[in-house]
């Protein structure tokens, strides 16, 4: 074992995970879903960070400084039409403003700084907008769309059941990750990709055409999004698994060179 390689064992990787920002109750909070926090333990190995959905630019420089991987959990609020110029169509489904405020420009930065990114569902949907993509904010209601909503009533071993399949994009990043063309997933969401970001790549499609998975062209490191959630049972699920292990490989790569910067 060489000196990275020891370095990348001794310490687990520093993951951070955005908090959405709610009520509970009449008093607000700051919360991750345990199912994410457990998958990045679990599956990446990793020490979850969660972060508070306020701050600043400055703030987000001293959260990079400390970041060796960023992962974006789901969530049940949506990304605020206005950042992709559109109003709101269902008032009554709910907004995170302060998700999105620091989201959005943690998204951009960690690109840029070269930390790991992994996005689920919402945060798969975050990294369409931050990079000037659009959402259709109602999937079942676009011509030719099938509906991608899960049960709201049902246990969540049926919520969270493989329901359709996606095609892999030969050559991407998800299709070697998995090395399949075909994934079965879960689909838990109402909302979905219309317009791909700017730099952004299609890496798997569902049967109607809807954007399943993308990844970052240019990026640095490992930038994988999916619009499904390979977190539940991911111990499990061999196609899951492979994604949070790609991601825990970049992580652990980052521990090791921001080691071997500092011994310079």
């Amino acid at each position: 074992m060489d000196k990275d390689d020891q370095i990348t064992q001794s310490r687990s990787p520093v993951v951070l995970l955005p908090a959405d920002f709610r009520l509970l109750g009449k008093h607000p909070f700051h919360v991750a879903g345990h199912k994410y926090v457990s998958a990045v333990v679990e599956a990446a190995r990793a020490l979850p960070l969660i972060v508070p959905a306020l701050g600043t630019e400055s703030d987000v420089a001293a959260l990079l400084k400390v970041a060796d991987g960023i992962m974006l959990p789901g969530a049940v609020s949506n990304v605020h039409p206005s950042h992709f110029g559109q109003e709101v169509r269902d008032p009554s489904l709910p907004l995170d403003p302060e998700r999105d405020g620091l989201t959005l420009h943690l998204i951009r930065e960690a690109v840029k700084a070269g930390i790991p990114l992994l996005g689920i569902c919402r945060g798969f949907q975050e990294i369409n907008v931050a990079f000037g993509g659009s959402l259709h904010q109602a999937v079942h209601e676009v011509d030719g769309m099938a509906d991608h909503r899960e049960p709201k009533e049902a246990l969540l071993e049926e919520q969270y059941a493989q329901v359709h399949s996606v095609n892999t994009v030969a050559g991407g990043m998800l299709a070697e990750i998995t090395g399949s063309t075909k994934l079965m997933v879960n689909s838990l969401h109402g909302q979905g990709i219309d317009r791909l970001g700017y730099g952004l790549m299609a890496e798997a499609y569902a049967e109607d055409g809807l954007i399943e998975a993308l990844s970052i062209s240019g990026a640095k490191t490992f930038a994988l999004a999916v619009q499904w959630h390979p977190e539940w049972n991911v111990l499990n699920t061999p196609s899951y698994l492979a994604i949070f292990r790609a991601f825990e490989k970049a992580c652990r790569k980052r521990v090791a060179q921001r080691h071997a910067d500092n011994q310079n």
